[in-house]
């Protein structure tokens, strides 16, 4: 599916080398970057509900779910180990390639990957803002739940948030 020149398709293998660049630039200053095997990790948990954004055959963002359970979620410092069964699907990462962070493209791959998870049959979405992305997951509809504690491997301004699909 596209948005313009944009294309949202499932990650592939041939993803990887990209998506780990991707990664570290975003959150490495920050010392949230995971690295290839954490990250592979994720995707192997669920790889129907891991995306790319792609123009030109070039990959220029993507999005890394699985499903977990609500009020929960990943360690950044650990591999996934658990494959869960859950209603909720859990945003682990969404990545837009820096100089392409003010086209709203982030938005474009959220609403794409919502309706996939509408389709697929899951109930809730769930997310960890880092960094001040509070404000663009409360503007795609996701609610703040202050109440659940994160690891500290996400940092201290960190805000675990989620929303209903229905």
């Amino acid at each position: 599916m596209s948005e313009g020149d944009y294309l949202v398709r499932q990650l592939a293998d041939r993803d990887w080398d990209v998506v780990v660049e991707l990664e570290h630039d975003a959150y490495a200053a920050d010392g949230l970057s995971e690295g290839r095997e954490a990250l592979m990790s994720r995707a192997v948990a669920s790889p129907t509900t891991c995306f790319v954004l792609e123009r030109d055959g070039a990959v220029c963002g993507y999005l890394l779910s699985l499903p977990y359970p609500l009020l929960q979620c990943p360690d950044l410092s650990r591999v996934e180990e658990t494959v869960f069964t859950s209603e909720n699907l859990h945003v682990h990462d969404v990545v837009i390639a820096k100089e392409l962070r003010s086209q709203n493209l982030a938005e474009v791959l959220m609403v794409e990957f919502r309706s996939k998870a509408d389709e697929l049959g899951y109930q809730s979405l769930s997310m960890v803002a880092v960094r001040g992305s509070e404000i663009l997951a409360r503007l795609l509809g996701f609610r703040s739940n202050r109440e659940v504690a994160l690891p500290a491997s996400y940092g201290r301004r960190a805000v675990y948030m989620s929303m209903p699909l229905h």
